[in-house]
């Protein structure tokens, strides 16, 4: 069990390497930055961004490696290592063919290692980086949908955590001050949910509560059974605050954000008061270019970044005045969803898939990698 004084200690090593816990460092200039069509990849970027493959469903990332990187790729994050960082990727197959892989990358950004670090779950869409450097990976499966816990180098086995709850989860997204997790559940009319750990670093036991209706804020009741022997986990309080087909969801500077996929919605939700108000809504945007929203993540200067789940096949950036600015579009994928965006420990790199490629099926998926350095932006 990590106590609190190891935990608090691990926060500040994760925030200190964390591209998100830098938020509203810089200024971003992704407003005015000039963008530039790629015709190797089909893909509009930032003018001096330079865009590659790193992986390929069915093949292994790694020249001779054993590990055929996995169909379906889906949520994602990057982990910082003693000489490098590792990027792991969730696989949305279903009927326990699911799972996560990972990416090792040197100091110089080459592609050192390929490997599993979770096998035989269904459907795991999202997820989320805890504090202390570890990947939370969801399972969108129904009433039966559960989280494990990952250790992205893989020489620790994953451990499934049944206090988070029983039912179709989308996605995770800690407060670093306080170690309480908040948890999406895509569902047309899904509840948002968190848990509250009994000791702060440590997800094997605690309290899961889901939020109610109170006025322009929200309030937070007990679930009674988490495991869902008592019925689904959704319908065991009254009042519940329902939401139309959460997504992604992320923590940044005092706030969790997170999407809606049926009203095209980006939520902010303010942890000190409780206040919950959409900052885009497709229907009232005087520039309604972010469609499908699914997977969120913040940039190295505060911005929100929501890859599109079909729509133009973009990633959107929402300045911070909550202004849409396309970041990239992927041509000719139209059967494909953009997924995984995930900025590397110095934020110079953007990885993120393309979860059934250009064939658009889910054996043909693609994982990209973005560099930044040379764009001016995010910096």
């Amino acid at each position: 069990m990590i106590g609190r004084r190891l935990f608090v200690r691990n926060v500040f090593a994760a925030l200190a390497m964390a591209p998100a816990a830098r938020a509203f460092a810089g200024t971003a200039r992704i407003e005015t930055a000039p963008t530039v069509y790629d015709a190797t990849f089909k893909a509009t970027l930032p003018k001096g961004a330079v865009l590659r493959i790193v992986a390929r469903s069915g093949q292994p990332a790694v020249e001779g490696g054993a590990y055929a990187w996995h169909a379906a790729p889906d949520g994602g994050a990057c982990f910082k290592t003693g000489n490098g960082w590792i990027y792991v990727s969730n696989s949305e197959v279903g009927d326990s063919g699911g799972g996560v892989g990972a990416l090792r990358f040197d100091a110089s950004g080459n592609i050192a290692d390929s490997y599993p670090i979770l096998k035989g779950t269904s459907t795991n869409c999202a997820g989320g980086r805890t504090p202390w450097g570890t990947w939370l990976s969801c399972e969108e499966n129904g009433d039966a949908g559960q989280v494990y816990e990952c250790d992205p180098t893989g020489e620790k086995p994953a451990q499934v955590r049944p206090g988070l709850g029983s039912f179709n989860h989308e996605a995770a997204a800690f407060d670093p001050k306080t170690g309480i997790v908040y948890l999406t559940e895509d569902r047309p009319d899904g509840c948002l949910y968190r848990f509250v750990p009994a000791t702060a670093g440590d997800l094997s036991a605690g309290r899961l509560e889901v939020a109610v209706v109170d006025g322009p804020r929200l309030a937070w009741a007990p679930v009674p059974d988490p495991s869902a022997a008592r019925g689904p986990t959704r319908t065991q309080v009254p009042g519940v605050q329902r939401f139309a087909g959460s997504e992604g969801i992320i923590y940044s500077d005092g706030k969790v954000y997170f999407t809606t996929k049926h009203d095209n919605r980006v939520w902010r939700l303010t942890l000190a008061t409780r206040e919950i108000a959409a900052v885009y809504d497709i229907a009232t945007s005087a520039n309604p270019i972010l469609k499908g929203v699914d997977n969120i993540e913040v940039t190295p200067t505060g911005e929100l970044l929501v890859a599109e789940d079909g729509g133009d096949m973009q990633i959107v950036a929402l300045t911070r005045s909550y202004k849409p600015v396309a970041l990239v579009t992927l041509h000719g994928q139209d059967k494909s969803e953009i997924t995984g965006p995930a900025f590397s420990p110095d934020g110079r790199r953007l990885y993120f898939s393309s979860q059934r490629g250009i064939q658009g099926t889910s054996e043909h998926g693609l994982t990209y990698e973005l560099d930044l350095g040379a764009a001016g932006i995010f910096r």
